[in-house]
């Protein structure tokens, strides 16, 4: 059997089909870098492909964590029937914390004092349409503190409201409506009440009727 015909040439070296003889030093060195090439790039790609994945998979978890797949009203819950225990204690006027239907959720419960001498409780809560409702109870609130609260806008005229009398400011058509469109307002004993935000009627009337029902 000749050479050829054994698969090498006649120093013993494997011939190479694509060439019909042997490989030169200089061949076999390009066709090895040739090779490492190939599995460097097709390991970079695979590892790009991993970290792509890994990526991904961290953000979905991100997402459905911190709940940002909802309607956009994502909130902390605060329990305000709790906070609203705890901050009686620091005044004798009872504070108005309605009991409400499923649905509604409180973002912010706070008693604080402020530079005008005006104590104030805060309850702010999204709705079940998920808009913006708040009650502040102003304990010996002046005409100035009430101004604030409603933006400045004249009450237009009287609504009744879980058999309660309100003066209505409405904002509605304001340029920056904020986050009061509309506002309700009430005496009770030596507290203000203002109801402020941007729900619409139904829902300003279930918060005002069930404020009305705690100061009964």
């Amino acid at each position: 059997m000749s050479p050829r015909e054994s698969g090498r040439d006649e120093h013993g070296r494997p011939i190479v089909a694509e060439l019909g003889r042997a490989e030169t030093p200089q061949e076999t060195a390009d066709r090895k870098d040739a090779a490492r090439e190939k599995r460097r790039t097709n390991q970079t790609a695979l590892n790009l492909g991993i970290a792509t994945i890994v990526s991904l998979l961290a953000a979905l978890i991100l997402v459905f964590a911190v709940g940002l797949i909802d309607t956009g009203s994502r909130i902390e819950p605060v329990d305000y029937v709790a906070e609203g225990a705890a901050a009686q204690q620091a005044v004798e006027v009872p504070l108005v914390v309605p009991e409400l239907p499923d649905g509604w959720a409180a973002n912010r419960a706070t008693l604080s004092t402020g530079s005008d001498g005006v104590t104030v409780w805060q309850i702010g809560f999204v709705t079940p349409e998920g808009r913006y409702l708040a009650i502040v109870q102003g304990i010996d609130a002046n005409a100035s503190w009430v101004d604030d609260q409603v933006r400045g806008e004249p009450a237009d005229g009287e609504r009744t409201m879980g058999g309660m009398q309100w003066q209505a400011h409405d904002r509605r058509d304001a340029d920056d409506i904020g986050n009061v469109a509309y506002a309700l307002v009430a005496e009770a004993g030596t507290s203000t009440i203002v109801i402020a935000g941007t729900a619409d009627d139904e829902e300003f009337e279930v918060l005002a009727g069930a404020v009305a029902k705690e100061l009964g």
